[in-house]
């Protein structure tokens, strides 16, 4: 299973509609954003995936574009692997979700800078940033191997 990994939209609805195009050319299955959406826009370019989501003030349009709203924290399993999700200014429950060794995959954001690390048994992935970045990415994983890589777009 391959999927994308997008965060930091902060609305820019032209470097997401790139974004989407990229993914749909890589035959991602589904997408998980890590926070910082922006605006309901943003929501309803990624309604052709179940996209996963952790920034409250979007739960209406996500749940209009029949996507999963996780809060602060989500975790789901996808393709055989257990992901954490969160976008990250909670450093502690970031750094717990990480050190737990309960996740294949935490997903986070925040930082707006790329982050592929293995800590313990599990990867930790900062796909970037689609505003306020130089360049533009997102990544992509396969499950349940966890081959990930960033891509610009």
């Amino acid at each position: 299973m391959r999927i994308g990994v997008i965060s930091d939209t902060h609305g820019a609805v032209e470097n997401t509609q790139r974004a989407v195009r990229m993914l749909e050319s890589l035959e991602v299955e589904a997408v998980l954003h890590c926070g910082d959406i922006g605006t309901p826009d943003v929501v309803g370019l990624l309604a052709a995936w179940q996209a996963d989501y952790d920034h409250a003030p979007l739960a209406q349009a996500i749940a209009k574009n029949g996507q999963t709203f996780c809060g602060e924290f989500g975790e789901v399993e996808l393709g055989g692997a257990k992901i954490a999700i969160a976008h990250g200014h909670d450093a502690y429950r970031l750094h717990a979700a990480i050190d737990s060794g309960a996740y294949a995959l935490v997903c986070t954001g925040h930082t707006h800078k790329q982050r592929l690390e293995t800590v313990g048994e599990t990867l930790v992935l900062n796909p970037g940033a689609l505003y306020r970045a130089n360049p533009h990415t997102i990544a992509v994983v396969e499950l349940p191997s966890l081959e990930a890589t960033h891509v610009a777009v």
